[in-house]
């Protein structure tokens, strides 16, 4: 089927040019809309959970010191470090690695930190990301520096090309219980089926992910 589309294309170069004319203005209606989408959800987020955003806060300074938000350099759009921001849910002396590449991770969690966790509170913060413009609402999950392979793959297949998100079809398809190949897989999946529908489908599951809280370490 590639085969023939390509000879089609060789054959009517202009066919095709006018193909890509129209792929690209679908992509910048969709890109636009989905900015859109990005910061009128996020200035609502902010103000909705404003109150969940105070009392987070609180908790957190009662229970330990140390700086209420955790700021993390992580690998965003085209491979770009940026900093993302969550509620600290760890001990300060927390090593710098994904939570499933430890060996313990409970220890180093926090009581309230395992609350937020479950909960996905933590992530509230990554809202200011959106509205920054270093995140989207839906894309695959930004990781560590550390994380290379990781990196590396999704590069291979061009999942990089997008913006990161607070959750993703990754995401709601396993999370922290999917391998490296398998987590990429669905990001590729992704970025072919990417559409305003498919991300609404994603954010809706995302809701019933947390609300049953699974596949959250």
């Amino acid at each position: 089927m590639e085969n023939k589309q390509i000879i089609d294309n060789i054959k009517n170069p202009n066919k095709a040019s006018v193909n890509n004319d129209k792929e690209n203005k679908n992509f910048d209606i969709y890109n636009f809309l989905k900015r859109a989408i990005d910061i009128i959800c996020s200035l609502i987020g902010i103000i909705v959970f404003l109150p969940i955003f105070i009392i987070t806060a609180i908790l957190i300074r009662i229970e330990s010191k140390g700086n209420v938000i955790f700021k993390q350099l992580r690998v965003g759009k085209n491979s770009k470090p940026f900093y993302i921001y969550k509620f600290r849910s760890m001990r300060l002396d927390t090593p710098n690695m994904a939570t499933n590449d430890m060996k313990n991770p409970e220890m180093y969690i926090t009581k309230i930190g395992k609350i937020i966790r479950k909960t996905s509170v933590d992530e509230l913060p990554q809202l200011i990301n959106i509205l920054k413009g270093d995140m989207s609402i839906v894309g695959p999950r930004p990781v560590i520096e550390k994380e290379v392979d990781l990196i590396n793959l999704r590069k291979k297949h061009k999942v990089d090309k997008v913006l990161p998100g607070i959750t993703g079809w990754a995401q709601i398809n396993g999370r922290d219980n999917l391998g490296i190949e398998e987590k990429v897989e669905y990001d590729k999946e992704y970025l072919e089926k990417r559409s305003i529908k498919f991300d609404l489908y994603i954010m809706v599951m995302t809701v019933f992910k947390v609300l049953k809280r699974d596949d959250i370490r």
